[in-house]
């Protein structure tokens, strides 16, 4: 009986729903520029970015301006989006307009945790932005992660626009 009631409690924790930290904020930058990270810049958001990032997400940004790391043509973003209700830490790395890397750094929705997972991220790696600032490729959704999904795309969208902003798209190769 205690056995049932101990493995009750273990399934209906935060784990079992995909809830929680699975890498430090800080622990991403550091593991993107191997230890030797960058001071940190910012993208403001003039007038015009600021429409294109509110027809981009389907609502205004949470701030002014967004933080960044950048060096040899290289960006790393740490950016939040709310999935069906609590917002969902991503890092993304972009590098000559394209997807590098992107992670679920922290989860707090009761569902659609799968999306933390590299078979699901991994569909990101090499994506850019297309027409009407669309992905170029298209994601594979997952049943019953359709909003953590759509928020994952949204990132993915923003951290691309973001780039282009930054002195660091412009690659010379």
């Amino acid at each position: 009986m205690r056995l049932a009631i101990v493995l009750l409690l273990m399934l209906s924790g935060p784990l079992a729903f995909g809830r929680g930290e699975y890498q430090a904020p800080d622990a991403f930058i550091d593991e993107v520029f191997d230890g030797d990270v960058p001071k940190p810049k910012v993208v403001w958001l003039t007038k015009s970015l600021k429409d294109e990032v509110v027809k981009l997400l389907g609502h205004a940004p949470r701030s002014l301006r967004v933080r960044y790391w950048g060096r040899d043509h290289r960006t790393a973003w740490i950016l939040e989006e709310i999935g069906k209700e609590k917002p969902i830490t991503v890092g993304v790395v972009v590098k000559a307009g394209k997807i590098e890397r992107l992670k679920v750094l922290i989860f707090r929705e009761s569902r659609g945790g799968e999306v933390r997972y590299p078979f699901f991220t991994q569909q990101f790696s090499g994506v850019a932005l297309g027409g009407s600032g669309r992905l170029d490729r298209s994601i594979d959704g997952i049943s019953g992660a359709t909003l953590s999904v759509r928020a994952l795309k949204k990132v993915a969208r923003l951290a691309l626009l973001l780039h282009q902003q930054t002195p660091f798209a412009h690659d010379p190769q």
